[in-house]
């Protein structure tokens, strides 16, 4: 099945911008991480999304994509590796004995497979980090034969089938005369190595699974759907190659007071209508502590006001974003007869009418009505 394309995967337009863009990731991100989205599809879902923004976010692969889409231009026919010659391989094999770009060394050493895992943090342990430890299940080296795979007092034997290189040479009659086709020897697969007596432990694979304990340090800026890598503490290699990494993927989960965007944290503070008409200074409740702001009379409903550096520390160590505070009217459900005469009273000696300020406001509302 061919990949959609990144831009739709994201729903954004190719001119789209870099905050557009991460937007819409952190959006998709919430709504199919597989801890909070339990469909079946989630997870797939999660990773196409995270795929397209890696590659949109990042201007170099963005330019490559833009240019050439999902196909690799330094692939051959079909996107196969150009050792294959683009699925050409057993061909080039069959004619000239594996000469079509050559097989990879079944005893090379190989890197080992990455590792995903999920920490779940509090909104506050995001914003200013933490050391923690996690625990993950992973492939680490038998010691009880020392990753040979061969019980201890043995080792393995050179393959008497392929006489160590890991290939079988099989031939063929074809219309061009008689070819050597090589294949990976199904007696080893491919190692050159028998194992006769096989380690109890590990029943001659030379690796066991087990729980390792890793120390995990939380960077302070860290945002739902980002993930840290850490590195060799993955799978580990084989023949000798070098480990794997380890990606954990954080999920955050939401406050009951502030909303973060970005390194940006917004609230709305609730306040009277003697509040706003008066003018007050207030508490404020930020993520260091409560600071007080000046409400200066006249104050409309709706109305922002940033507090400069209160919001979350970037990530990556560039600054601090701010906190932004809306202010929000709240009308009494239940008055006091003498609460009721008193805003009478108002009504009365303000005529009933709005103020200029808001004159024209209210003009066009009554000119709507009317139909002007």
């Amino acid at each position: 099945m061919s990949k959609r394309d990144y831009y739709d995967v994201l729903g954004v337009d190719k001119g789209a911008s870099v905050d557009e863009m991460k937007k819409a990731y952190r959006k998709l991100a919430r709504q199919y991480h597989p801890d909070v989205n339990k469909a079946a599809d989630a997870e797939t879902k999660f990773k196409e999304v995270k795929e397209a923004y890696d590659v949109l976010s990042d201007p170099q692969k963005k330019s490559h994509y833009d240019q050439f889409g999902h196909t690799d231009p330094n692939q051959g026919f079909g996107g196969a590796g150009a050792g294959d010659f683009g699925g050409f391989g057993d061909i080039f094999d069959m004619f000239f004995g594996g000469g079509g770009g050559g097989r990879r060394n079944p005893n090379a050493p190989r890197q080992g497979a990455d590792l995903q895992y999920t920490m779940t943090l509090e909104f506050k342990e995001a914003v200013f980090g933490k050391d923690t430890e996690i625990e993950i299940p992973r492939e680490e080296e038998c010691t009880t034969c020392d990753g040979s795979g061969a019980k201890p007092g043995t080792k393995p034997e050179t393959c008497s089938h392929c006489s160590g290189t890991g290939q079988m040479s099989v031939e063929q009659n074809t219309p061009f005369g008689r070819v050597v086709n090589r294949r990976v020897c199904h007696h080893c697969e491919g190692t050159g190595k028998q194992i006769k007596h096989k380690c109890s432990t590990c029943g001659g694979k030379g690796k066991v699974r087990k729980r390792k304990k890793i120390s995990v340090k939380v960077p302070a800026g860290i945002d739902h759907g980002q993930q840290l890598r850490v590195s060799g503490q993955g799978e580990p290699g084989t023949n000798g190659g070098p480990p794997g990494d380890l990606f954990v993927v954080f999920n955050v989960k939401s406050h009951e007071f502030f909303e973060r965007e970005g390194d940006d944290i917004y609230c709305e503070m609730p306040l009277t209508f003697a509040q706003v008409a008066l003018g007050d200074e207030i508490e404020v409740p930020t993520l260091n502590g409560k600071v007080k702001l000046k409400i200066p009379a006249g104050t409309q409903t709706g109305t922002n006001f940033r507090l400069r550096g209160k919001g979350v520390p970037n990530v990556h160590g560039r600054g601090q974003g701010d906190q932004h505070v809306k202010v929000r009217v709240v009308v009494p459900k239940n008055l006091s007869e003498k609460e009721k005469d008193i805003i009478r009273e108002f009504a009365t000696l303000s005529g009933g009418k709005p103020d200029e300020q808001n004159d024209s406001f209210f003009g066009k509302v009554r000119r709507a009505f009317k139909g002007e």
